[in-house]
């Protein structure tokens, strides 16, 4: 990496003003798995039953999004070696099925792990243009396995949500389309890891996988859909921990706490892919 520790604390990245509609709201719910169902009448609420949709929370993840900012020359990092570590966000107020937000990203710290490579954690304030209120935070941590070795960093990473010892309360199973991640590009990553079945050989992958951020929608819908009512509430918060691929068409095992805590596997191969889960409700 380019940027000494100062450096990246200190990188200025662009606010995005982003104006949406409707039709970007249903196709972000599509894109996350619902309306396989015709009959399900919460899930069709946002994909369009109505003409106003209802936006999903976890579409706070791409409004206002700056782009692969990390592959920017003047970082320098070793994108070939990144990994999307952690995802969270927080819910202020409802996302509006349409309108015009601005997303402002900023580092907020680094935590050097020599040779196991850098921790980067970075969070998104997504504000209505007009007014300013705050609607929504997002984080995430990224691992830049080849970028360890960084003077004046930290050295303690973040601990993860210690999990139950008990056995889930919930267990829900969601299939993934294999077309999935194809959908799920068009919100605005078109990352060809994701498309390319050659990019997709070379990063080690037999074939494309699956959009972390559009697995975390799915998990984060299938865990509200059991927990918040339970609780009587809305969302507040929630945090994840991204442990493995998923490819598209296979099939996802979540499992759900009463305490908020939530994992998930691949049912295929008994894989874990979503861990450490944490949801709170308002």
């Amino acid at each position: 990496m380019r940027l000494s520790y100062e450096q990246l604390l200190n990188y200025e990245l662009p606010e995005i003003r982003q104006r949406y509609t409707a039709r970007d709201t249903m196709l972000y719910a599509l894109s996350v798995g619902l309306g396989q169902d015709p009959l399900d009448l919460p899930d069709l609420a946002h994909v369009g039953r109505q003409h106003d949709p209802l936006a999903l929370p976890w579409m706070a993840v791409v409004l206002g999004y700056p782009g692969f900012w990390l592959k920017a020359p003047e970082i320098g990092a070793d994108t070939v070696k990144l990994l999307h570590g952690e995802q969270g966000m927080e819910l202020f107020h409802p996302i509006p099925p349409a309108g015009e937000l601005v997303g402002k990203t900023r580092v907020v710290e680094a935590v050097d792990k020599g040779e196991k490579g850098l921790l980067l954690y970075s969070e998104k304030s997504l504000t209505e243009a007009d007014s300013g209120r705050l609607i929504a935070r997002t984080f995430a941590t990224h691992v830049l396995r080849g970028d360890g070795g960084m003077p004046n960093a930290g050295r303690q990473a973040r601990p993860a949500h210690a999990m139950p010892d008990s056995p889930p309360d919930w267990t829900v199973q969601l299939r993934t389309r294999p077309e999935q991640a194809l959908i799920y590009r068009l919100n605005g990553d078109y990352n060809p890891l994701h498309s390319d079945p050659e990019v997709a050989r070379a990063a080690g992958y037999p074939r494309p996988i699956l959009h972390g951020l559009c697995t975390f929608g799915m998990v984060s819908q299938a865990v509200s859909r059991q927990l918040l009512p339970a609780a009587g509430g809305t969302l507040r918060s929630l945090s994840l921990r991204f442990s493995g691929p998923v490819f598209p068409g296979e099939t996802l095992k979540v499992e759900i706490w009463r305490d908020g805590s939530f994992r998930a596997r691949v049912a295929e191969r008994e894989a874990v892919v979503i861990d450490n889960g944490l949801m709170r409700a308002a």
